[in-house]
């Protein structure tokens, strides 16, 4: 006889309990079948699930389901951003070490997304602060290194006085850092970089590969490659500025240069600041 009303704390912990003897949502080989790969954005295990997390979340797990009734081997994984400021942060706050409370969290933000029901193969979860995750990074940025793909330079950066870390520009708002509120301040110190320059011309060519990608998503990584043609020109100054003799300029209309009538350079440049010092 079917129930007249739905009870979510019995039905629902009997088929997930169901799911789980039966390793329903478990990845495996199997030839016969098309395989799927859903992957959403790994959480911050720095507080508590929210309902931000259940949209996110939902989205994917409907994705990875209706994959799944196609006939498809699917395998959506989860894991943990668990590496960096946010759980260092909030381990000062909570005056503790940053591996007990990452990891408590770890464990009370997984019974809330099994809570959810959500098809996720947990044979597959990671942590991004193990050390068999991110020896990987290190391998990787080795390789880079070894191959000439990264440089170190100064450069100016969106600091942050509370938090003491570096912003993008979309986490400064009207001026202020998104988590801690302070005001952030322009602060120029070492960074290490990746040439993806050399890679410009390939990576934009091969976003026409992408064709189910949208529209609109491949004209924003084309215009985050920022590939353009052009020259670079060396100006010469009338006398060296901060050890500075001549300048670059690289401009994509190298046919207008007969026209130009000053050259500026921005407010934080070397010989913008030295000529700022001597007037």
């Amino acid at each position: 006889m079917a129930e007249k009303q739905y009870q979510p704390q019995i039905i629902e912990k009997e088929v997930q309990a169901y799911w789980e003897t039966q390793e329903t949502f478990k990845a495996t080989e199997q030839a016969d079948k098309e395989k799927f790969y859903c992957l959403s954005m790994f959480p911050y295990p720095s507080g508590r699930l929210h309902m931000g997390h259940v949209r996110n979340y939902t989205i994917g797990d409907v994705i990875s389901r209706y994959q799944r009734m196609l006939g498809k081997n699917v395998l959506q994984p989860m894991g943990w951003d668990a590496f960096g400021l946010p759980a260092e942060n909030a381990a000062i706050n909570h005056n503790t070490a940053p591996a007990k409370w990452t990891y408590s969290n770890i464990d009370y933000m997984k019974t809330q997304l099994k809570t959810l029901g959500f098809g996720y193969d947990w044979d597959r979860e990671v942590a991004t602060c193990k050390k068999e995750y991110y020896r990987w990074e290190q391998w990787f940025f080795t390789r880079l290194f070894e191959k000439g793909l990264v440089y170190k330079k100064n450069a100016t950066v969106n600091w942050d006085p509370v938090d003491h870390t570096v912003l993008a520009n979309e986490q400064v708002i009207d001026g202020r850092g998104w988590r801690s509120g302070a005001v952030v301040e322009q602060k120029e110190i070492p960074q290490w970089f990746i040439k993806i320059t050399d890679y410009a011309e390939e990576l934009v060519t091969d976003l026409e590969q992408l064709e189910e990608w949208p529209e609109q998503v491949r004209a924003m990584q084309k215009n985050w490659i920022g590939r353009s043609e052009g020259v670079e020109i060396t100006f010469e100054l009338e006398q060296a500025v901060a050890g500075q003799a001549n300048f670059d300029v690289y401009t994509t209309r190298p046919d207008t240069l007969y026209g130009v009538t000053y050259v500026a350079v921005a407010a934080q440049h070397p010989i913008a600041l030295e000529a700022a010092k001597s007037n």
